[in-house]
């Protein structure tokens, strides 16, 4: 397909939509409570790439991966929550995973994917944004705060956390690797003394890791139908569906989601990794799901903590409540999202961006009203809020302190509109959208045949 000026109208789009949010920062993507259901990782774990291919260092990263020894209880490893099956990302729907020693502690925030992980910049305050048009602001860094610089750094933390792989500390991941199975493959990467010093070695676990990410293909595979479109190959033909949900995608009037999840050159020679490595606050509802959550003096602010100190949520922190933007490549596989796994389909996700604002009572709790036995015919059961309520106050933006509602992006589709006006997107455009976003699923292989009619193909 000859996709040239499509692109262009998709780029132009995405310009004026920068050029709107002079401060558009990100949302969404953390791994600091990352441990997943148990499972033999060894056996559960398959990658694509070929150790012979690899560095040592790379090679030892493998085999770590999926080493359950690596972890408290014995029966958790990396590949428990980041399956190389689901795009490196849990296999189940959970909004957090379970860890700890004997796997009955929770994590707090929901597991993200590690793959296109490779070019992320570390964190900073202030990080030219990729698009080269909207202005710099907090972007880069690993897990939903960014507190982790490279991936070495952020494979320290589920190691270590007490409610992941529950670690007691470096010394006994160190020992597990001196003793295991692979020893002396991790001598030959790092030197035949390396395990003479405990923190040295923890340092080279983490770089053999890093190396493993790095260097195999399965991390970054590239393999999707929009990539084949991209590069103008065969079988990236995009259907009628799928071209208007690009231009859904970029529009910054509709969707606007490439305001983000930019599409374009990116930093460190990347391309169409459909993120811009920033943060943003957008009012995601609180989770009743997260143990944690039950006490309600807990709030998780982001870039302002619980988990990083470094900008302490005082009133007036224009940070506090941001997280990071994900990549949206793979989203269609995921089955829990935003930062507390609060949604469970790429639909609800869409619709919750799309009624945020104008039908707030399905997302967010009531407060005083009182509760209809039945709902109203036409009261919308997608949202997370089933019942309907006549009167009371809906308590928007229920997780978030409101010394921070000044933090969230006004961004369209997120605009701020009014309660029970006009949303942004049509059905036809929400339906569309989704379509394109399947196009980012790597693994794709064209059809033999015309595909039968679906709402995708027409």
């Amino acid at each position: 397909m000859a996709g040239g000026t499509f692109i262009m109208q998709i780029k132009s789009f995405h310009r004026a939509a920068a050029l709107i949010a002079a401060f558009a920062l990100a949302a969404c993507g953390d791994g600091a409570p990352s441990a997943a259901p148990a499972v033999a990782a060894a056996s559960a774990a398959s990658t694509t790439g070929s150790s012979s291919t690899l560095s040592l260092a790379a090679q030892v990263g493998e085999k770590m991966f999926v080493d359950a020894r690596l972890s408290g209880s014995g029966q958790l490893a990396c590949a428990s929550c980041h399956d190389p099956k689901n795009a490196h990302a849990p296999a189940n729907d959970l909004a957090v995973q379970p860890g700890g020693a004997d796997l009955k502690a929770a994590g707090t925030r929901a597991v993200p994917s590690l793959r296109y992980k490779d070019v992320t910049p570390p964190y900073a305050d202030l990080l030219d944004n990729p698009d080269g048009i909207s202005v710099p602001g907090p972007g880069g860094g690993f897990a939903w705060d960014g507190r982790a610089a490279t991936l070495a750094e952020q494979a320290r933390i589920p190691l270590l956390a007490a409610n992941e792989m529950a670690n007691a500390d470096v010394a006994a991941v160190v020992a597990e690797l001196k003793a295991g199975a692979y020893a002396e493959l991790f001598r030959q990467a790092f030197g035949a003394d390396v395990f003479a010093d405990t923190d040295t070695a923890f340092a080279k676990a983490g770089l053999a890791l890093q190396a493993y990410q790095l260097e195999d293909r399965s991390f970054h595979p590239y393999s999707s139908k929009y990539d084949l479109y991209a590069g103008n190959k065969i079988g990236g033909t995009l259907t009628p569906a799928e071209v208007r949900g690009f231009k859904v995608f970029a529009d910054p009037q509709v969707g606007n989601c490439a305001s983000c999840h930019y599409q374009g050159a990116g930093l460190n020679g990347s391309s169409a990794l459909f993120t811009d490595f920033s943060y943003e606050a957008i009012g995601v509802p609180r989770n009743p799901a997260i143990p944690a959550n039950a006490d309600p003096a807990y709030v998780d602010t982001g870039l302002c903590g619980p988990l990083r100190s470094d900008h302490p949520p005082a009133a007036g922190n224009t940070f506090c409540g941001m997280v990071k933007a994900p990549t949206l490549r793979n989203v269609a596989t995921r089955k829990s999202f935003f930062h507390n796994g609060v949604m469970h389909s790429l639909e609800q996700v869409i619709r919750f961006y799309n009624t945020r604002d104008t039908l707030p009572e399905i997302w967010y709790p009531t407060v005083g009203g009182k509760p209809k036995a039945t709902p109203d015919a036409g009261f919308p059961s997608y949202g997370l809020v089933k019942t309907q309520y006549v009167g009371g106050k809906v308590k928007k933006y229920d997780d978030l302190p409101p010394q921070f509602v000044a933090n969230i992006d006004t961004q369209m589709p997120l605009d701020g509109r009014k309660a029970h006006s006009a949303p942004p997107m049509s059905e036809q455009n929400m339906a569309d959208l989704v379509c394109f976003l399947n196009t980012l699923t790597d693994g794709y292989q064209p059809p033999a045949s015309a595909p039968s009619t679906s709402p995708c193909t027409q």
